[in-house]
């Protein structure tokens, strides 16, 4: 029997089906992104420099004057995060409008937090008087929605404009501003796991008398800060309590999410047979994964270098946490994102430096991602150019479409072209460092990354970093979780550890450069 072709690669049974699931799971989570659209109406324009998103549904008497009802994001939000709200209140005969707010979003503009008020209002202004505008709406009956900073803005703006019919504020963060009994018509919704802080806002809210009837917030159970957006109970208290021309429509808050996650998911499996297609298998029989010596009486591996692992790992956080609270971090125009570019640029080069004091540092010989010698079959020149290139360019499309189609904006505006390259550049030291220390080993990958996280934490606890990142870092977590598992399945090919690097910082890095305001 001749021998096979050494140019021909062996079939691969599991890297099929898997490329079939993907395709499968693509192919849904289209139709359900498409479907979400089914009777609804939306245009998109831009009025005195403020995108809006307006969206309605089709009438049985489509002569008769509709609500108008704003829907407001949160800080670090955008009209898409909205849209489900959005949705559910235009199937109801209102006709919605969704503002992207000054640095979110499409909108280019920024956001400076000492005239953040006036800016918001302003915005505001915008859409009410394009509502109003609309022949098919009724000027009388307008209504506000608004969530967390967005929740801030639309009771502000309603306490001062008493012509606003209602108004729905979703996890406030402050009533102190509001006075006594103004807005008149004030529907409360806060989160049944979200901080203190929203909780004691709505009560002081209620206490003002701006509530309905004086009754205590609506509490939904079981959600937190960002969930709530999406919870059944919620939608049904907002359709409930504005205006509405049809009372039967039901609300569907969770269909655009399970269309992203089903891309999601198809994205997540596909790269096990992209993978298979663009690289060769790391070959057998060559150095062991972590080439760090067994000794006697010790144990090679993650037991041996742990705990110089975690120290490094600890040290290296902290120093990155102070040094990004006192650099000027500020100059960079992404709220938030400055000071967690800085801190994982920070962190990655301390723990590049203090590779060389860990177990073995000094002798390990340079590795690829699963921790072999880059010599023992290196890639063709242009088959990993081209491996590189694809791969990467996966990494975009996993990491933005889903968040884009399914979550908020995920596409960058003004600023955000050159502030995406420095962002991913920082991600990229940190994880490049992660992986070098990591020598291949999974468990020393999610030490490091574990450590860097909970200092992360710590730090926005005693108010190094901004209290924002807190609600951040379960995107965080999973982000990085996400790198792991793409890292797990490339480890088991012939790939250099700065591209697995480099498609973690892609998918880190484009979510915080694109969803963060600008400033």
């Amino acid at each position: 029997m001749p021998a096979p072709s050494p140019h021909r690669r062996p079939s691969n049974p599991a890297a099929v089906l898997l490329a079939v699931v993907a395709a499968v799971a693509a192919a849904l989570g289209t139709l359900v992104l498409v479907r979400a659209d089914a009777g609804l109406t939306v245009r998109h324009l831009t009025v005195d420099g403020v995108p809006l998103t307006e969206v309605r549904a089709e009438l049985p008497t489509p002569d008769v004057r509709r609500p108008g009802v704003v829907v407001a994001h949160g800080f670090a939000g955008s009209a898409r995060l909205m849209r489900p709200i959005a949705d559910s209140v235009a199937r109801r005969g209102a006709v919605t409008l969704l503002v992207d707010f000054a640095g979110h979003g499409s909108n280019p503009a920024r956001l400076d937090s000492a005239t953040s008020d006036t800016t918001l209002a302003a915005d505001l202004d915008v859409a009410v008087g394009y509502l109003r505008s609309r022949p098919d709406v009724d000027p009388d009956h307008i209504a506000l929605v608004g969530h967390s900073m967005g929740a801030g803005a639309v009771t502000r703006y309603a306490a001062g404009h008493p012509e606003i019919a209602q108004t729905v504020a979703i996890s406030l963060p402050d009533a102190g501003e509001l006075p006594p009994g103004r807005p008149t018509r004030l529907l409360l919704i806060v989160g049944g796991l979200e901080f203190p802080g929203f909780r004691r806002a709505a009560e002081d809210a209620v206490q003002r008398g701006a509530a309905v009837g004086r009754r205590p917030a609506v509490v939904v159970p079981g959600v937190e800060h960002i969930s709530v957006l999406f919870a059944p109970r919620t939608h049904e208290e907002i359709v409930n309590w504005l205006p509405s021309l049809d009372g039967t429509a039901a609300p569907r808050p969770l269909v655009r999410l399970a269309g992203a996650a089903l891309l999601l998911v198809a994205f997540g499996v596909g790269v096990v047979p992209l993978a298979a297609l663009l690289l060769p298998r790391r070959p057998t029989g060559g150095p062991p994964a972590d080439p760090v010596p067994a000794t006697a009486g010790r144990l090679p591996g993650l037991v041996e270098a742990g705990p110089a692992l975690l120290g490094l790992a600890a040290v290296a956080a902290g120093v990155g946490a102070v040094a990004a609270a006192v650099l000027p971090t500020a100059r960079m125009p992404l709220a938030v994102g400055g000071y967690v570019t800085v801190f994982l640029l920070v962190t990655g080069l301390l723990v590049l430096a203090g590779r060389r004091w860990l177990p073995g540092g000094r002798q390990a010989t340079p590795t690829s991602g699963s921790g072999q010698a880059v010599a023992a079959r290196p890639l063709v020149a242009a088959r990993a150019v081209v491996a590189a290139l694809a791969l990467t360019g996966y990494a975009v499309l996993s990491v933005a479409l889903p968040i884009h189609l399914g979550l908020t904006s995920a596409l960058p505006v003004g600023a955000r072209w050159w502030l995406l390259p420095l962002v991913v550049a920082s991600c990229l030291l940190f994880l490049l460092g992660v992986e070098v220390v990591a020598v291949g080993r999974a468990g020393r990958h999610l030490l490091v990354v574990a450590v860097t996280v909970l200092v992360l934490t710590g730090s926005a606890l005693v108010g190094l970093a901004p209290g924002f990142v807190l609600l951040v870092v379960p995107l965080f977590v999973f982000l990085l979780g996400w790198h792991a598992a793409w890292a797990a399945v490339l480890r088991r090919y012939a790939v250099p550890r700065w591209l697995l690097a480099t498609l973690g910082a892609v998918l880190v890095g484009w979510p915080i450069a694109t969803t963060l305001p600008l400033s």
